[in-house]
């Protein structure tokens, strides 16, 4: 019979992905109300230090996989192996962060073992044993239970952003960790790696940001950019923005924030001239600190900001980077 829940830990070069500290308060959450045990797997090449990361965190164990066809992500050689440790550790939930990596192998992963993939997550709840998931449709504007009648193991991914990372309950004693023996002799890896996106020329990874200043449509044009950037440098920040900016190629693509953009959750959102669209918010309403600057008192924004400031960005947005900068200048 199944039992036990798997967390898959999700690391690149030798770092752990934050999001899967995300993804482990769920999974926490669960085995705390179903007094079921839960463990972690680590996949690649020397991943010592990932998975001593991982281990100092409240988990029952922390297996490790090791092997050179995984050095590097492939969906062929990640779906191989596991496949072979699910199906040998049987766990009744096997629950992910929903980033590129795990969109990318995961509904393979399902189909291997013919098994229920529940997708992009925002939260779950327990009902006795049965265990609810929550997604969000039509654009983040309805949220629906998903109950399963499959027999398990049942994967779910968790939407970056879902949880906070900071929240991941730390064990009260490193989790054992122990090498998971596998065998990837026969399996063919069919992929040609590419550049990896986060090495792309202007690209990055906002998910990984802890503060983040974005702008809207309210900046007017691409030449007022520079004062927003002015603001995120004092900072030390990354700049983003809103659908519209980055259709009229005021910023790449990659900076985009909402529904089909990236979903953050850094320590603190500034939002500039951002209305606040259900599309946006969808990608960054679960950070930790929200600030939004908008001169429409009744901006959507304000409705989920923990401060706002209603006044033209123009005024406020030179007058905040010059004292974050003497501030930073007297070393306060």
């Amino acid at each position: 019979m199944s039992q036990g829940i798997l967390l898959f830990i999700e690391q690149r070069d030798g770092v752990l992905n934050r999001t899967s500290f995300e993804a482990m308060v769920a999974a926490q959450g669960i085995a705390s109300a179903t007094g079921e045990k839960l463990s972690a797997v680590v996949l690649g090449k020397a991943i010592d230090g990932v998975a001593s990361e991982a281990a100092s965190k409240k988990l029952d164990a922390v297996h490790t996989v090791q092997d050179d066809k995984l050095a590097e992500y492939t969906p062929d050689g990640y779906v191989a192996a596991l496949k072979q440790v699910v199906e040998k550790l049987d766990p009744r939930f096997v629950i992910l962060s929903h980033t590129y990596q795990v969109r990318d192998f995961a509904p393979k992963l399902a189909a291997s073992l013919g098994k229920t993939f529940v997708t992009d997550c925002v939260g779950y709840r327990v009902e006795g044993s049965e265990v609810v998931f929550t997604r969000q449709v039509f654009q983040g504007k309805i949220n629906t239970d998903v109950r399963m009648v499959a027999e398990p193991p049942i994967l779910a991914s968790f939407q970056a952003g879902a949880y906070r990372a900071d929240k991941a309950e730390a064990g009260d004693s490193a989790a054992p960790i122990t090498p998971f023996e596998i065998n990837l002799t026969d399996v063919q890896i069919r992929t040609q790696l590419e550049p990896k996106f986060q090495e792309a020329k202007q690209a990055v990874d906002l998910s990984q940001a802890p503060l983040i200043v974005a702008v809207g449509r309210g900046i007017k044009s691409q030449e007022n950019i520079e004062m927003v950037q002015k603001l995120v440098e004092a900072l030390g920040a990354e700049i983003a923005a809103s659908r519209p900016i980055c259709d009229n190629e005021w910023l790449p693509m990659d900076r985009q924030i909402g529904s089909s953009g990236q979903t953050v959750s850094p320590k603190l959102y500034l939002a500039v001239g951002i209305s606040g669209a259900i599309q946006h918010v969808v990608g960054m309403k679960n950070s930790q600190t929200i600030v939004a600057i908008n001169k429409d008192a009744e901006a959507p924004i304000f409705d989920i900001a923990d401060y706002g400031i209603v006044g033209d960005l123009f005024d406020i947005v030179p007058a905040l980077t010059a004292e974050i900068t003497r501030v930073k200048s007297e070393g306060k």
